[in-house]
């Protein structure tokens, strides 16, 4: 049999080709989420109950910090990576002028604070931000800038050259908050040798539980930031509420594990299902920037991504056309009309590999994608 085709008489399995909305749950995070959930006290109750609670929450914080290079009273727990990039727009760019990347997560494009300074930065044709427009924007005479610019692009997994961006940015004095959701767990970070001033991230992108995301902010003393809503002052004042701990402990156990498996085999099997993608008609978007490696955006001409969804998830393959965060909708992405992909950006889908993704997996999809590119595509009306 080709690895195009498969039986009529076979029903397909079910695969997960979608981390990049949410990762499958890691045993290591469910363990410690258990363990954590069988605690009864209140992080901040003094007694003994209390103190136990504290001592999980607090030793997820030494962890994360220290994985991500900030001190300690710099990591501040959130819902998610949605409050930490609001939290740090609202606590850290009161008077600044802000400089928001076209491809951002709409967590981001939409939390600009009402009222303030806004210039969209534009993004060459692979996603990757035009450092020249920076550099001219930063350079503008008017209040300090602070700049939104995501390490790693949800649709595309296209990597920005936060280097030269920290570069630019330090001669201008302005404030560098990156959007690092996608990249957290899947690559290196460290924010003190990277440079940026504030960093979002989520636990359930890295196969923690959802509820659950931290911000990190660089510099050995704690940093002054307005909390968005004050509550009983947990956070060191700086965000409010309980702390969910059971969530908090698996982000904490994702992140450690997430680390600790390589990046190679996965860049692998993301080769070898582009390779066979193009051979049957696609186009890798961003291909040619340096990207994530369980990341691909691929495009089929003349087949719209919803057609594309709904023939995929009947062959058994779970993909997206894009951000998990427009209440299902399927619609053409901003992304990829900033790259100046045209019809193309319609005709898209994003496969995202699991931690836990098999060459099985692979090889199905390339069975599905192939069929579905040899069918009769149906016209497309517009």
């Amino acid at each position: 049999m080709s690895l195009w085709t498969r039986s009529g008489s076979e029903t397909p399995r079910r695969i997960y080709l979608d981390a990049n909305a949410t990762d499958p749950l890691r045993p290591e995070a469910r363990e410690a989420m258990l363990a954590a959930a069988d605690l009864t006290g209140n992080p901040s109750s003094v007694h003994r109950a209390g103190r136990m609670a504290r001592a999980v929450l607090e030793d997820a914080r030494d962890q994360v910090a220290k994985t991500l290079g900030v001190a300690p009273l710099n990591c501040i727990f959130t819902s998610g990576g949605t409050e930490a990039n609001v939290l740090a727009m609202h606590g850290l760019g009161q008077g600044r002028r802000f400089l928001v990347g076209l491809t951002e997560h709409d967590a981001v494009r939409k939390s600009v604070p009402a009222g303030a300074p806004l210039t969209w930065l534009p993004v060459d044709a692979t996603g990757q931000v035009r450092l020249d427009v920076l550099e001219a924007e930063l350079a503008q005479d008017g209040p300090p800038a602070f700049v939104c610019l995501m390490l790693a692009n949800n649709e595309t997994g296209v990597l920005h050259p936060m280097a030269e961006i920290v570069r630019l940015c330090r001669i201008h004095g302005a404030h560098v908050h990156v959007d690092a959701v996608q990249a957290a767990g899947r690559m290196a970070l460290c924010v003190e040798e990277m440079g940026m001033d504030s960093l979002a991230l989520s636990g359930h992108k890295m196969g923690g539980p959802k509820g659950a995301g931290a911000l990190l902010l660089r510099g050995p003393a704690p940093a002054r930031l307005d909390p968005l809503f004050e509550g009983g002052g947990q956070e060191q004042g700086r965000r409010g509420g309980t702390p969910p701990l059971p969530a908090l402990a698996g982000l904490t156990a994702a992140l450690q594990a997430s680390l600790a498996q390589p990046a190679q085999p996965l860049a692998a099997l993301r080769d070898k299902l582009e390779q066979a993608a193009v051979a049957a008609g696609a186009v890798v978007n961003g291909g040619t920037a340096p990207r994530l490696a369980n990341t691909t955006n691929l495009s089929l001409p003349g087949r719209r991504a919803q057609g594309q969804l709904m023939r995929l998830d009947l062959d058994g393959v779970c993909v997206s056309a894009g951000s998990a965060c427009s209440s299902g909708k399927v619609a053409a992405s901003h992304v990829l009309d900033a790259m100046g992909l045209g019809d193309l950006a319609a005709q898209a889908i994003r496969v995202s590999l699991p931690w836990n993704v098999t060459e099985d997996d692979i090889n199905q999809f390339i069975r599905a994608y192939g069929a579905m590119a040899q069918s009769a595509a149906p016209t497309i009306a517009g």
